[in-house]
């Protein structure tokens, strides 16, 4: 019993000078319908955003939602068509999206209220995510936005009041029209605009591998230049794409560093933050030598 009291203090002990490093700075922390649906890990992550947010850190929540979305299509029995990783959103569809985002978001703030965290959410019409059509050569994409600007004072006032921001990926169009986003790119814009010291990608593997079916061939850091290298040989695909793509770019316009953990893993955001060692993949725009 002594033994493992001491090993709690020292893991304590460990983390005091990130807690010192990170207090006041702003995080912005992007994850998915897949994990907000299993009970018990949503319910790691958002105790470990609490946590950050009770030591002094700033964190920012943004949540997709595309597996509810498409279980409320289907029972609905609209068809589910996506184009280039992008779904087709129409009138009916864009109605769907709002009310399923909007639904989760709700959901969250008050589970973060009952582990007695402070939360906000951000509704659409409040205009966070300015936006405007997007395009493709293939297939008219309908409600599918792209970000145009992000308002940061909605952000600003939230955070100094010592909330945490609950954000879903819906801009908002100049006709009061609303766009479904992608949630990674509506997270790295976010972390740009307000020149984030982290913006943290959790997802469903442990991080970049050399060899995606290989959990030892787990990369712990990058720098951009090595990550597009990686894009280039095609060991970053998929569903890694997106996340490495707008990580890139969000270090390029000034957030400090970006994290791609393992959701699966018990407290996986504050393992990666908080430890010496941390246990996913850390992309910086240069190594130190």
């Amino acid at each position: 019993m002594i033994q493992e009291s001491i090993r709690k203090a020292e893991s304590l002990i460990e983390s005091l000078p990130y807690i010192q490093r990170f207090k006041d700075k702003e995080v912005v922390i992007k994850y998915g319908g897949d994990l907000i649906k299993n009970e018990t890990i949503n319910k790691s992550i958002l105790l470990d955003i609490i946590l950050m947010s009770s030591v002094g850190m700033k964190p920012l929540l943004v949540h997709g939602g595309g597996r509810f979305i498409t279980e409320k299509l289907m029972a609905e029995k609209k068809d589910v068509k996506f184009i280039e990783g992008l779904r087709i959103t129409d009138q009916e569809t864009i109605r769907i999206v709002k009310e399923v985002l909007i639904g989760l978001n709700q959901g969250l703030v008050e589970q973060i209220k009952e582990f007695k965290g402070k939360a906000k959410g951000i509704l659409p019409e409040e205009g966070l995510f300015r936006a405007r059509k997007a395009f493709s050569r293939i297939a008219d994409l309908g409600f599918v936005g792209e970000i145009v600007q992000v308002r940061k004072e909605l952000l600003a006032e939230l955070l100094n009041d010592g909330f945490i921001p609950l954000i879903s990926p819906l801009g908002l169009g100049e006709e009061g029209e609303f766009y479904n986003l992608n949630a990674d790119i509506a997270a790295s814009e976010i972390a740009s605009t307000i020149k984030a010291e982290k913006l943290v990608f959790i997802t469903n593997v442990k991080g970049i591998m050399r060899n995606p079916n290989n959990p030892k061939t787990l990369i712990s850091i990058l720098s951009e230049k090595e990550a597009k290298g990686l894009i280039k040989e095609k060991v970053i695909s998929e569903g890694m794409l997106p996340k490495v793509r707008a990580g890139i770019r969000s270090l390029e316009k000034g957030v400090k560093k970006v994290h791609i953990v393992d959701g699966y893993l018990a407290h996986s955001l504050l393992l990666e933050i908080f430890t010496d060692q941390g246990i996913g993949t850390e992309i910086v725009l240069k190594k130190e030598k």
